[in-house]
């Protein structure tokens, strides 16, 4: 898959184009609907992750549009609560959820926390409170939901992310790494022996991507 951070040019607030950027910019060479345009006919499932909820529905209205030709998955991801070492801001779940639901009552959702890792301190992981308020906002819905969660804070978290997605057979993890985040292959197992394989998903970088999937016998892309 292919996933992408979406904000409306001018940034929070703005008046402008849905975008391809991350906070703090606030302008990009390429709009939305550009990509959009890019990934149609590609074997690529996508991934909009919002930044903003201004920027949801001008980015779904054009989504709303292509979607019939998109012949991969497509996910809408967002941070709808603080989680370990996170910031308060985090997207209004019910705002975004009742606009996605709008336009795509089936879509898959990723719905996460905003996290912070900090490498000369231990780090907790996601907490009871944290995953059983996660199960109240999804508990009223009926479509796939994915919870991305950072590698480096799913080793101290297994009981309760278990629990979490024990709570609907429509629920999986996505395993996420930051760029500075150190975790270890041995950490990626342990994820792998702890979890139903069929609903865990992964986002890493290199090299510990291709030493994993050596490390599980499946031959790397070149």
């Amino acid at each position: 898959m292919v996933e992408a951070d979406v904000l409306l040019r001018g940034g929070e607030g703005g008046d402008g184009d849905p975008i391809m950027a991350h906070p703090p910019e606030t302008d990009s060479d390429i709009t939305l609907q550009e990509w959009l345009a890019e990934m149609i006919g590609t074997d690529k499932g996508i991934k909009l992750d919002f930044k903003s909820l201004d920027a949801v529905r001008p980015s779904l209205e054009l989504l709303q549009l292509v979607k019939p030709r998109l012949e991969r998955p497509v996910w809408l991801n967002a941070d709808v609560l603080p989680g370990p070492n996170g910031n308060n801001a985090v997207m209004d779940a019910k705002g975004f959820l009742d606009t996605v639901t709008s336009f795509f009552p089936e879509v898959t959702l990723s719905l996460g926390w905003t996290t912070g890792w900090h490498p000369e301190q231990h780090n907790e992981g996601y907490s009871w409170t944290m995953v059983k308020e996660m199960a109240q906002i999804c508990s009223t819905l009926s479509q796939p939901v994915t919870f991305p969660v950072r590698a480096a804070l799913v080793r101290q978290s297994v009981s309760e992310l278990c629990w979490l997605i024990d709570q609907s057979d429509r629920y999986s993890l996505t395993v996420w790494t930051g760029k500075q985040d150190v975790y270890s292959v041995e950490d990626l197992l342990f994820i792998r022996e702890n979890f139903d394989k069929s609903r865990v998903y992964y986002d890493i970088s290199e090299p510990q991507n291709s030493e994993f999937k050596k490390a599980i016998g499946i031959e790397c892309e070149i």
